[in-house]
């Protein structure tokens, strides 16, 4: 198929989002098919724009993709509600739209608290377009629930989590210098909600191993509450951003990777399968998570790790002593980690779901509208 792909969210090396669009579009290459992606141009920029100069790019890039709409077979959308203009051109086309739908609504009140202003209008946007789609695909079970209610349930809903580039991310990285001899990791984004306060709390409780350290990889906005606990304490390492074909090898020498992401709004509820989740499980080492939906379940029934109570630093303290205190159990937790991500988890495989999906939403469509994708298999 030929298949244009909208990233609103302006894809930066370095962030999930980048990771999730590239991997799955090289994936689909891959297969054969042609994809073009059509995002923001500051993408390679992290100076980020005033919101004005964001909506009018947001609107510039539908605008070059509806001109160019029947060119394409299917239109790949990670969830954006500002995406209804192509939304609704493809639907006056007739052209299939999948949206690829990473969180509830509430991801972009707490990542933009100045939109809660408009909830109801960008909530109604969002809805909108799950409902009007050929196809939904959720990182998670309990949001595909979610969404099959917010969409009416009349179309397919497909779970496809993250995944891990395992050439990046595998334990025969060679180890990155100038790191503690024994750490456990965090790596990514460093807003709020993903656990900034109850690492702080971890690493300044008593609990906290004495000869651990916690090394820090990532900017964001809780970067200065990271600077101002270190100052005080020496077992907390910031590296800041990093390339990310460095960041497998800085994991891959930690006893631990931590992902202790809270639940603001109530969004945690609809399940987490992070990036830094699968991608700590790639290097062979276990993986210390937040009990919330999906990656608990992953953890526990795999026995690649632990999972300890969200917002809970002296929790999080003790697993990463109980971690740091076990050795053998830590080496067979990551064993059984690797394996499954190997087995299940690589982003080879996801694009391998994503490309069924696809096609068989696409064979729906057509089924329905046998002239629409007729004229454009044929280039007319």
């Amino acid at each position: 198929m030929r298949i244009a792909y909208l990233a609103l969210e302006a894809p930066r090396e370095g962030q999930a989002s980048y990771v999730h669009v590239i991997e799955i579009i090289e994936g689909l290459r891959k297969r054969g098919h042609i994809v073009e992606l059509f995002a923001p141009s500051y993408s390679d920029r992290w100076v980020r724009p005033s919101l004005s100069s964001r909506l009018w790019e947001h609107l510039r890039v539908q605008i070059r993709l509806v001109r160019y709409l029947r060119r394409f077979q299917m239109i790949y959308i990670r969830a954006h509600p500002m995406a209804a203009l192509v939304a609704l051109a493809a639907r006056i086309c007739h052209v299939p739209v999948v949206h690829e739908v990473n969180g509830p609504y509430e991801d972009i009140f707490i990542g933009y608290p100045a939109a809660a202003r408009c909830r109801n209008l960008v909530t109604r946007l969002w809805r909108a377009q799950y409902r009007r789609a050929v196809g939904l695909i959720a990182v998670t079970p309990q949001l595909a629930g979610w969404l099959k209610e917010e969409s009416g349930g009349h179309q397919p809903v497909c779970v496809i989590p993250n995944g891990a580039n395992t050439k990046l991310f595998n334990p025969d990285r060679e180890r990155y210098q100038g790191l503690p001899d024994r750490y456990v990791v965090f790596f990514g984004g460093l807003a709020h909600w993903h656990g900034i306060s109850t690492l702080v709390a971890a690493v300044q409780d008593a609990s906290w191993p004495r000869e651990v350290s916690l090394v820090i990889v990532g900017e964001g906005s809780g970067t200065s509450t990271l600077q101002q606990a270190a100052q005080n304490n020496a077992k907390l390492v910031l590296l800041g951003r990093q390339p990310y074909a460095e960041v497998g090898a800085i994991v891959a020498g930690a006893l631990a990777g931590l992902v202790p992401i809270s639940n603001p709004g109530g969004r945690s509820m609809t399940g987490l399968a992070p990036l830094k989740l699968f991608e700590t499980l790639a290097c062979g080492i276990p993986a210390i998570v937040s009990d919330f939906p999906y990656q608990t379940e992953l953890v526990r029934s795999n026995h690649c790790g632990l999972v300890f109570p969200a917002d809970d630093g002296h929790a999080l303290a003790q697993a990463v002593s109980d971690m740091a205190g076990n050795p053998t159990t830590a080496k067979e937790m990551g064993r059984r980690g690797l394996e499954l991500v190997r087995r299940e988890h690589s982003w080879d495989a996801r694009a391998a779901q994503t490309e069924v999906f696809l096609s068989q939403v696409a064979a729906s469509f057509g089924s329905r509208n046998p002239d629409c994708l007729g004229v454009r298999a044929s280039g007319r």
